[in-house]
């Protein structure tokens, strides 16, 4: 499963009574400094990537009560180990970002493996918090749910205008399926959840194992590794043409927990940076970042993946109040520089 997905309780309320939750099925709204203090949070996927970010942010904004399941005890593509989950934790809020994601050789090699465990970690998920009332249900989406040939930039009314781009089909058809399944559990049965799709992320904590990994950790390792190897050329797949928005994972972490907060629409909501970039010049920084110096040959037999990608991310600022504010330089060399430390860490997670 990815991730890893481990229990963490962050220091529980001591003026708080086991079992004393917000009363399930009541809308949650944000109360200021004291809004996640409040709240059993259960984050899936939280010692993942985009998790660990998301569970600091809660930190950070007061939550005293974040569970972030193990897949060794909770298998979420077993419904009774969804089930379980939720009668031991009664959380409040569910954030769900427990998923099984590749760059674009993982897509090609396993698209049954990610569309199925992603379709049912997602299923099981959002149908218990339904059956149990759970206040407030987050579920995160993927930028690959979109066409493949989708105007720019990417509005979130244009999801349903063509199929996705054929490498990222099953796992961004899978995710879009609980779009659709938290909007009829909505008009059906009312339940209070919402859906956010973040463009490219990257940042520090990153996976850089060469089977799951995407663009910039898989470059960012290819130039540390010819650095290294004293090589005087890499190889890049594809053309350089296609171009990509990528957001910081601190960014859209926060992203995430203001939607929490603050967002109960059922309409999903991008979150981007609001800058698209050619993988010829996203090329050119990671080069300049991890100090290489030798030749790029672009291996043009090998995929572009979608054209463009760059997301409209103004219902977000105009709903919950969220804009990305890290440079993407910045960013960059935090990556690389996390990378540097942590090679053996960042190399040794293939999930």
């Amino acid at each position: 499963m990815p991730g890893g997905m481990p229990v963490i309780t962050v220091a529980l309320d001591p003026g708080r009574a086991p079992g004393d939750h917000h009363r399930a099925g009541t809308p949650i709204r944000s109360g200021g400094m004291g809004f996640w203090s409040e709240q059993r949070v259960v984050v899936t996927g939280g010692s993942g990537f985009l998790g660990q970010a998301v569970v600091a942010q809660l930190k950070g904004r007061g939550a005293v009560n974040v569970m972030v399941p193990r897949s060794t005890e909770y298998d979420l593509r077993r419904r009774e180990d969804a089930a379980r989950l939720f009668s031991d934790e009664q959380p409040d809020v569910v954030i769900h970002l427990a998923a099984r994601v590749g760059g674009i050789g993982a897509n090609m090699v396993r698209p049954s493996d990610l569309y199925l465990d992603n379709l049912l970690m997602g299923t099981y998920v959002l149908d218990e918090a339904r059956q149990r009332s759970t206040a407030k249900t987050v579920m995160v989406g993927t930028i690959c749910s979109y066409p493949k040939h989708t105007p720019v930039p990417f509005s979130e009314d244009s999801l349903w205008q063509g199929y996705p781009e054929e490498t990222n089909a099953p796992y961004g058809v899978a995710k879009l399926a609980q779009l659709v399944q938290l909007q009829a559990n909505r008009e059906q049965y009312g339940q209070n959840a919402i859906y956010l799709m973040p463009t490219n992320l990257y940042g520090p904590g990153d996976k850089f194992h060469p089977g799951v990994s995407h663009v910039i950790p898989a470059l960012v390792k290819k130039c540390v590794d010819a650095v290294d190897r004293q090589d005087d050329h890499i190889e890049v797949w594809g053309t350089g043409s296609a171009s990509r928005e990528f957001l910081y994972v601190d960014d859209a972490a926060e992203g995430v927990v203001l939607a929490a907060e603050r967002y109960d629409g059922g309409a999903p909501v991008n979150l981007g940076s609001n800058h698209e970039m050619p993988i010829k010049e996203l090329v050119d920084h990671v080069v300049e970042a991890t100090g290489f110096m030798g030749e790029v040959r672009w291996d043009s037999t090998k995929p572009d993946g979608q054209p463009r990608r760059r997301v409209d991310a103004s219902r977000a600022k105009a709903e919950f109040g969220f804009e990305a504010t890290t440079p993407f330089e910045e960013g960059l060399r935090r990556t690389v520089d996390w990378y540097l430390t942590h090679r053996q860490e960042a190399e040794a997670r293939d999930l």
